[in-house]
């Protein structure tokens, strides 16, 4: 069945549905009761859209699941999007709290004012932005209370008053954004192993940050412009000792690059190697030598004396004392040149090492700088793969730090300059989403280049799919399929949508599995560095669209969509792509039944909804670019066939592999 047909069947579903429920006795009060969704967004308009801004209307026509920034989910709103959108007002109690199926919620870079309401009735949120606005009261205490909270930002607004230490009892957070506000008191014992973003900078805190495994693997520029803060985690004693034999006024504090470098050594950063202890011993030395020239100087007077004065006791005594100033010249000659070149080694061993670091590692806007390059470089490394843009290695930091670092292959992107990589990787660096592995950071100099990103232990997909080479895995439940294509459509809607970018390289070695058995896509958006290279692996080149598959082909978003549907019927069939060929939709339909004949068809797809996972991925891998939907259709109709899944037998959400 082609794409449009499936359209058509989807709609004309969601028209049956719809017609049944408004033939219902009770359709009005099912359609719109007092606590409906729609009603709370539209209480919510009212208050915070003081500039009309909002296309929120109950006279119109369309849904409100139809509304701008607004997805549903079997007619419960989801996720609520309402970004940059001028919003003046207010955002007052008793209106979005009664979204109780709303996984994300973000208003940020508004103006809204006044203080934060009552969110406790959101108990499946998983997502708050509510940065750049112009909040003022405390710290939301009901946002302790949603314990599925995995993302948190309230960032640049006016809020006051202390942080709460019960927010270490959110054990899920992931991201936490709390600086440029007005917070004082304390930083909260945040102990989450799961935290892997956090800033409290620009605010009023102090006292002793505490000593946690978390908060030590933040840096100083995390904490900093909190006047009042100290502890071991900043390098800043709470109650310095006063220093001997120096007036009060007179101790200077140290200059602002002092200041950076005594950071920098604590937190990450690499630091000058020309350091104040080196200069210290060149000052010994130089001291060293003058004393020593001093010393002969000395004695060359003191032979000039004696042969004034002792005339008959010359002979005999000057080439005494001439023999002793000259072993004592030769021996501090011995003892400065041994001295010089000392220091010379010393110099030569720093311009050596400044040579060997002339590269710069980049942490990406908003990263801890969690290690530097030397702990990086130290790193004890295992090869996890070899791809198409390069080699990837799991390292071990000495900090216990796990992280994955990919070597770009230097002949694939020969014709990208330093600035044209740069430029990129901080693009590529911004995109956080829960089905991205992130890019935390990455390393240049020369012909090196170093990408590094969080270590997923679960594995990737290809494992999960054809297993290891002693085992050979049988296809995943469909449900299981349903949900890891739900996951990887997410993350790629995303990139195309949100910032017009390409993933370029899709396949299923390069998505990941995540801590809580999310599908996470790695490798994302490399390929705009280079044209795209041909690729000899058959199993590879069968994910490539035809139109990429030419000379020099350049990477699209309908490349990428191509890519998908090779992906679902890997899923669905447990084969690698090569081993699906196909000239016409029946002999896919055909291919998916043989690999799941032992579990049964019809229990399956039962209600048609396996059989549209193959339609779908039909339409995606259309030789026509044109024919096939975008990411955006792709993920619709997935969620359209969960939903279909989710009324005939329930939540559906099982692990990857489980049946």
């Amino acid at each position: 069945m082609l794409l449009q047909e499936l359209l058509v069947r989807l709609a004309i579903c969601t028209v049956v549905v719809s017609s049944l429920t408004d033939r219902s006795p009770h359709a009005t009060a099912v359609h719109l009761p007092p606590s409906s969704d729609a009603n709370a967004l539209l209480g919510f308009k009212s208050k915070a859209d003081l500039r009309n801004h909002l296309g929120f209307s109950q006279n119109g026509s369309s849904h409100f699941c139809e509304w701008e920034g607004v997805t549903c989910y079997e007619k419960k709103v989801v996720r609520l999007i309402l970004e940059d959108l001028d919003l003046g007002g207010v955002f007052v109690a008793d209106t979005l709290n009664r979204l109780d199926e709303l996984r994300v919620l973000s208003l940020q870079n508004n103006s809204l004012t006044g203080s934060i309401p009552d969110l406790s009735g959101l108990l499946n949120l998983k997502t708050l932005f509510l940065d750049h606005n112009y909040f003022t009261g405390s710290f939301p205490p009901s946002i302790l209370s949603l314990h599925r909270l995995r993302t948190l930002d309230l960032s640049h607004n006016n809020l006051t008053g202390p942080l709460p230490n019960s927010l270490k009892s959110l054990d899920r957070l992931y991201y936490l954004r709390l600086d440029s506000n007005w917070f004082n008191g304390t930083v909260p014992p945040l102990n989450q192993s799961s935290l892997k973003t956090f800033n409290v900078s620009s605010n009023n805190l102090t006292g002793a940050i505490p000593v946690t495994a978390t908060l030590l693997r933040f840096g100083f520029a995390l904490f900093s412009l909190n006047p009042g803060l100290c502890g071991e985690i900043i390098h800043k004693e709470c109650h310095p000792r006063p220093h001997f034999f120096v007036p009060t006024a007179a101790v200077e504090p140290p200059s602002p690059t002092e200041a950076l470098g005594q950071s920098e050594e604590v937190h990450g950063v690499e630091l000058d190697q020309s350091t104040p202890k080196q200069h210290k011993r060149t000052a010994v030395i130089i001291g060293f030598s003058t004393g020593v020239f001093f010393l002969i100087g000395s004695l060359l007077c003191f032979v000039v004396a004696v042969r004034k004065k002792r005339n008959d006791k010359e002979q005999t005594t000057i080439p005494i004392i001439e023999r002793e100033a000259a072993a004592t010249a030769e021996a501090a000659a011995a003892i400065q040149m041994e001295q010089e070149n000392e220091l010379e080694e010393k110099v030569k061993r720093v311009q050596g090492m400044q040579v060997a670091k002339s590269g710069n590692l980049t942490f990406c806007a908003g990263e801890a700088q969690l290690y530097t390059l030397d702990q990086l470089m130290r790193a004890s490394a295992e090869l996890l793969g070899r791809g198409t843009m390069g080699t990837t290695y799991k390292a071990v930091l000495d900090n216990r730090l796990v992280v994955t670092v990919k070597r770009l292959d230097a002949g694939k992107l020969a014709g990208s300059t330093k600035e044209m990589f740069e430029q990129h990787m901080e693009s590529v660096g911004g995109l956080r989403h829960p089905n991205l592995v992130p890019l935390r950071a990455y390393f240049q100099a020369q012909d090196e280049r170093l990408l590094i990103y969080d270590y997923e232990p679960n594995g990737s997909l290809f494992s999960l799919i054809h297993g290891s080479k002693s085992t050979r895995a049988k296809p995943l439940h469909w449900t299981s399929c349903l949900k890891i294509a739900e996951d990887v459509a997410q993350g790629l809607a995303y990139i195309h949508q949100a910032w017009r970018l390409v993933h370029g390289n899709l396949k299923s070695s390069n998505v990941l599995i995540g801590p809580d058995f999310e599908a996470c896509i790695a490798d994302y958006c490399l390929t705009a560095l280079t044209s795209f290279p041909h690729e000899d692996d058959t199993t590879a080149a069968a994910y490539k669209a035809p139109e990429t598959r030419i000379s020099n082909g350049q990477a699209t978003s309908k490349g990428d969509v191509y890519a998908f549907g090779i992906l679902l019927l890997e899923l669905l069939t447990g084969r690698p792509p090569s081993q699906h060929p196909f000239s016409a939709p029946e002999e896919a339909v055909n291919l998916v039944k043989s690999s799941r004949e032992n579990e049964g068809w019809e229990r399956e797809g039962e209600g048609g909804r396996l059989e549209m996972l193959v339609e779908l991925a039909i339409a995606c891998s259309l030789n026509s670019a044109e024919q096939r939907p975008t990411m955006w259709q792709v993920l619709k109709m997935l969620q359209e066939i969960k939903g279909a899944e989710l009324t005939q037998n329930g939540e559906l959400d099982p692990q990857p592999g489980m049946s």
